[in-house]
């Protein structure tokens, strides 16, 4: 298909907004879930969301959205609260309660899900759809209700911008200074939900928790502040769900869900390996060069230690005896010692048998190899 029969396809412009709303929730309410440490939280709430699901088509008869979803977001938000209570009344780990939780929601949504494939209802075709998504079932009505919950969370965070963000970082300050952060994390908590809802026509319920962690995690390896983090993680979650459907768009027989959570996932790849300060790829130049460095300061107050013992500012090293020392090869590091003036190789003095050359430090080398120790507190020799 062409971009143009692309713009002007129904069920594509359909999938492509509802990728982008769901990117867009996802990536603010998934940074905060991110810094206060409860990753798994979006995976307990979509796994949790299958009972709210269930119910709510029992009780329209149909597969009714407005009433579907409405489910899902009590029922997600009831097992986050659960999780809470647990851990803050227990000596029950976050971990140990997300655990709890997500395995007894999506039991009772197993357990509902086939009691309802037994009713014999005929408007029950497509209700597993909720278990991986089904983006092309997407009608404009449920863009609608996206839309709504998405401005929902949207002014809400706006609104209570400062303290999400105390409650975020520290939320012990944020009690001293009279903050009802028990309150704060349940409004979190229910917005997070929110957005679980967004995503079960879109992803699913097994693949929604990477949707809420992946933006997140993606953004924190570009900013350091709250706000780059979360307007970045809204950029990404919104451009890999549209990239996502795109794709499925193009591709035949490829399920949307899965695409968008690739999508987003490449970013978080490319971010960990190459986001300047913080990808494994600096992080493995940083430590080579800290190496490298840590070799060339070795060599040079080797040969000013020698020099020293020997009371001789020119004392001949040879490198045969510096290879012996340090257990490897050192022309490399002496050479690059050579080049910033710190070393010299210098001939031996004509009436010394073999006439051979040795290493000898300059002026330059003896204050940077002094320089060295005194910084590292070791006493001269």
């Amino acid at each position: 298909m062409s971009p143009l029969e692309l713009l002007h396809d129904y069920t594509i412009r359909n999938v492509a907004i509802g990728a982008a709303l769901l990117g867009l929730i996802s990536g603010v309410l998934g940074s905060f879930a991110v810094l206060r440490k409860q990753s798994l939280l979006g995976d307990t709430m979509s796994h949790a969301a299958l009972p709210g699901v269930c119910i709510g088509f029992i009780i329209a008869g149909a597969r009714e959205m407005g009433i579907i979803l409405l489910g899902a977001l009590t029922t997600g938000a009831l097992a986050a609260l659960v999780m809470l209570l647990l851990t803050r009344n227990s000596r029950l780990k976050t971990d140990a309660g997300l655990g709890i939780t997500l395995s007894t929601s999506f039991a009772l949504g197993v357990v509902l899900l086939t009691h309802i494939q037994n009713m014999n209802n005929a408007a029950q075709g497509g209700l597993d759809a909720f278990l991986f998504g089904q983006a092309a079932a997407t009608l404009r009505s449920d863009l609608w209700i996206m839309g709504g919950i998405t401005l929902v969370a949207l002014v809400l965070v706006s609104a209570l911008w400062k303290e999400f963000k105390l409650v975020s970082f520290d939320p012990e300050f944020a009690a001293s200074l009279g903050m009802p952060v028990m309150w704060l994390e349940v409004v979190l908590t229910v917005m997070i939900a929110l957005a679980v809802v967004v995503g079960l026509q879109m992803v699913g319920v097994v693949l929604m928790a990477a949707m809420i962690i992946a933006p997140a995690v993606a953004a924190r390896q570009w900013s350091r502040r709250l706000e780059g983090m979360v307007m970045l993680a809204a950029v990404i979650g919104v451009s890999g769900g549209v990239f996502g459907a795109v794709l499925s768009a193009l591709s035949r027989g490829l399920a949307t869900g899965p695409l968008i959570i690739l999508s987003v996932s490449s970013v978080v790849m490319v971010s960990l390996l190459l986001a300047p300060g913080r990808g494994f790829v600096w992080e493995g130049v940083r430590l080579w060069r800290g190496r490298r460095r840590l070799r060339y300061q070795q060599v040079l107050t080797t040969l000013y230690r020698l020099a020293m013992h020997h009371a001789d500012p020119v004392f001949r090293s040879e490198q045969g005896m510096l290879d012996t020392y340090h257990g490897h090869r050192t022309r490399t590091a002496l050479r690059q010692l050579q080049k910033r003036g710190l070393v010299e190789w210098r001939s031996a003095p004509p009436d010394e048998p073999g006439g051979a050359k040795h290493w000898v430090l300059t002026a330059r080398g003896h204050e940077e190899a002094k320089r060295i120790l005194d910084s590292l507190g070791r006493e001269e020799f």
